[in-house]
């Protein structure tokens, strides 16, 4: 598979220092939700409707920063690689479907997504993960489209040995024939309001062979609504 260029470099106490930080965050996070949960269920005395509210956008928080723990927790195995894999046989195709499918509706706008993949297209790996690495680049793509309201996903073969899968503006099509490996640049993984999502997509991705990258260029929106892909081919 043709080399995308990376600069990431992992610190080995990188790691350890993300194990330790989510179990400390972790316990006090435990208790802050236990006590509104019993607030909440009326432990301590009736609530008024406007305590009952304000302890339920604070539950809502603590549900967000539970999540959050729990990608750090996975961010540190994936860094250490001690992250589990059950590997199998993959269709591509139905990897992306699904993905597509489990999106969640958007509150204030609707954005649809156009698949188009080679059914014949599979890999070896984890179906599981693959899927929520997918799904977290599309989840923040798809919010940071904000000029359209349709992002394409296209699958497409490179050579003999590797698949391309490119998400973008579907305004804004890359048609295979004119995909150039080398034009690829890093993927902004660090970006707000995805938590550690997309640097755990990341790692997930390379942990296949794989790398997450961009098309290279000037055009604006380019570096926040699209996304290339590329992972070995299966047999």
């Amino acid at each position: 598979m043709e080399d995308i260029p990376s600069d990431n470099r992992t610190d080995p106490r990188w790691p350890k220092l993300l194990s330790l930080s989510a179990h400390e965050f972790r316990s006090p996070l435990t208790v802050v939700a236990g006590y509104i949960r019993l607030l909440l269920q009326e432990r301590a005395g009736p609530l008024g409707e406007q305590q009952r509210r304000l302890l339920e956008e604070a539950e809502k928080s603590c549900a967000r920063l539970s999540q959050l723990l729990a990608e750090l927790s996975e961010l540190s195995q994936l860094e250490s690689g001690t992250a589990p894999f059950n590997r199998g046989s993959v269709r591509v195709e139905s990897l992306l479907g699904d993905a597509i499918a489990s999106l969640p509706d958007l509150p204030d706008r609707a954005v649809s997504i156009d698949l188009a993949a080679d059914s014949t297209l599979t890999v070896h790996g984890d179906a599981s993960r693959l899927r929520t690495a997918l799904e977290s680049i599309l989840l923040a793509l798809r919010r940071e489209l904000v000029p359209g309201d349709r992002l394409a996903v296209r699958a497409d073969p490179v050579g003999r040995d590797t698949l391309c899968i490119t998400i973008g503006d579907a305004r804004r099509p890359e048609p295979p024939d004119q995909f150039d490996p080398s034009s690829m640049v890093a993927f902004d993984e660090w970006r707000g309001g995805n938590g550690l999502s997309l640097p755990n997509a990341r790692r997930v991705i390379e942990a296949h062979g794989g790398r997450l990258c961009r098309p290279g260029g000037d055009v604006e929106g380019d570096g926040k609504t699209s996304a290339v892909i590329l992972l070995p081919r299966a047999g």
